[in-house]
């Protein structure tokens, strides 16, 4: 990084031309680093007025602003690579932005880090991310329940409406009751949160279906013993607590 600035007398001269300089470099990612600090400092040595000297004050008070900003540096570097380390093994969304200004958006796992020319890197897929583009990190669970809660939702929209359900479609009602069941309790509030409308159809397409082959069977309606239609995620109460998958 170079930094150019007018010195008179020793100090550095203020003016607008530096200031939008400045401005341009904050606007553009960059920003006063350690070494522009020191270039300053000494092009300030160097031009100084010999009759009028920088006083022993000055240049100590602007030594130890240095010290504290490459601390600072030299910390939030260590805190960084520290956050990289810990995405190692975790399911993360970059936000790239292309060459061209578009927003290019990743997902992937975490595979290792690298550190180049004091930038930490994360690499997904064999590709290396800046760790400046990173815009979530997902838990695995999530993630499954989010594939599971959209296959749900396809499975339940391929199914019949009430008004149209037969007898014939028994069968693979029954079969999306058991797959509903069979999920974690973590897996079924996360389809009943985000999948509210698929949910209110089973229940609705399995009361039919009871209705149904109860009239079938000759037998009443208010009978109980066909437990089995019931949706867990509808009456956690009536759970034995072996439920496969819960957590």
């Amino acid at each position: 990084m170079s930094i150019v600035v007018p010195i008179k007398d020793g100090k550095v001269v203020e003016n607008n031309a530096s200031q939008d300089s400045l401005a341009a470099n904050q606007r553009s990612g960059s920003s006063l680093d350690k070494e522009a600090f020191l270039q300053l400092l000494v092009a300030q040595m160097k031009y100084q007025d010999p009759l009028e000297p920088t006083s022993n004050t000055e240049y100590i008070s602007q030594l130890a602003t240095f010290s504290s900003l490459e601390e600072m540096q030299n910390l939030n570097g260590t805190m960084t690579t520290q956050h990289a380390t810990n995405l190692v093994g975790k399911t993360v969304i970059m936000n790239v932005q292309s060459s061209t200004g578009a927003t290019n958006v990743v997902q992937g796992k975490v595979d290792f880090i690298v550190k180049q020319n004091n930038k930490v890197y994360l690499s997904i897929d064999d590709q290396l991310y800046n760790i400046d583009d990173l815009d979530k990190v997902v838990d695995d669970d999530y993630l499954e329940a989010l594939a599971i809660a959209e296959d749900f939702e396809r499975v339940i929209g391929k199914l019949p409406s009430a008004k149209n359900l037969r007898l014939d479609d028994k069968e693979r009602l029954e079969e999306v009751r058991k797959a509903f069941n069979n999920l974690t309790t973590y897996q079924q509030d996360f389809i009943a949160k985000y999948c509210p409308k698929a949910l209110e159809k089973l229940k609705e397409l399995l009361a039919k279906m009871k209705e149904m082959t109860d009239a079938a069977n000759g037998t009443d309606g208010d009978d109980k013993t066909d437990g089995d239609n019931k949706v867990d995620g509808d009456n956690k109460d009536d759970k034995d607590g072996t439920s496969t998958g819960s957590k």
